[in-house]
């Protein structure tokens, strides 16, 4: 298997260049990853099952209550905003929007949304790595409560910048020094753009979206809800429902 892969890569490129293509060895591995599934890890119907059993394993549980029963978060009597008592997160507050001349409400609305401290939201980051030559991407199956079925396919991290510092009091994010400190961490920035959020609902957001490489030789400790799946995979969950979340979608859309 790693011996075709390198081949028919290798045949891949000389017919990019026959065609008279111009395309970094980067790109043209992306695009050629895509064609079809090189997993050494599982097939589709495997990773399939791995991400099922996440979803029936999850023992998280919502309830909605009153947004005033929210511990730790608080309406400010003069601003009428809603924050958190550590200063960090995100904070609900009102906007009034007008000139609103191509929009569907001409006279402009006033409307509440969520503001990030600091603006800058957070790091989306996907670990890369060679499993006998062949390039796989570690996803997380994360719970979050806004999902639709609790659990989504998500990045290798996933985490506001107030995660990073830990404001919630929990432990730091795993693989959060990969992205924090690649270059310490032996690895390399494959992808590092800022990209934006729901301007409708998120006032200002953006996230850094990171794609970063590591050494083949380099060993990592993998819990049972993290996966490394191979690009066409992820390209084929794209197609599933909700199972992969909008952080996976926009950083494979740059490769």
């Amino acid at each position: 298997m790693t011996n075709k892969y390198l081949n028919d890569f290798k045949e891949y490129k000389k017919f990019i260049g026959y065609l008279g293509a111009e395309c970094k060895d980067a790109r043209l591995e992306f695009q050629f990853e895509s064609l079809k599934d090189w997993s050494l890890v599982g097939t589709i119907a495997d990773f399939s099952a791995w991400f099922e059993s996440q979803q029936k394993q999850c023992e998280m549980t919502i309830e909605d209550i009153p947004l005033l029963d929210c511990r730790g978060w608080s309406i400010d009597k003069d601003s009428g905003w809603i924050s958190h008592e550590s200063g960090e997160f995100f904070v609900v507050q009102g906007v009034r929007v007008a000139y609103s001349n191509n929009r569907e409400v001409v006279g402009g609305w006033d409307q509440p949304i969520i503001t990030q401290i600091g603006f800058n939201g957070g790091l989306l980051g996907l670990l890369r790595k060679r499993i006998n030559n062949v390039p796989h991407y570690l996803v997380e199956a994360k719970a979050e409560p806004g999902n639709p079925d609790k659990i989504q396919i998500s990045p290798t991290l996933q985490a506001t910048f107030s995660n990073l510092k830990q404001a919630h009091g929990g432990s730091k994010p795993r693989f959060s020094k990969y992205f924090e400190n690649p270059s310490e961490m032996g690895g390399e920035i494959l992808f590092s753009q800022w990209m934006s959020e729901d301007g409708g609902r998120l006032h200002l957001k953006r996230n850094k979206g990171m794609l970063v490489e590591i050494a083949e030789e380099q060993e990592l400790s993998i819990p049972e809800n993290f996966y490394w799946a191979s690009l066409y995979q992820l390209k084929e969950f794209i197609k599933i429902n909700s199972w992969v979340n909008p952080h996976v979608r926009g950083i494979i859309s740059s490769l």
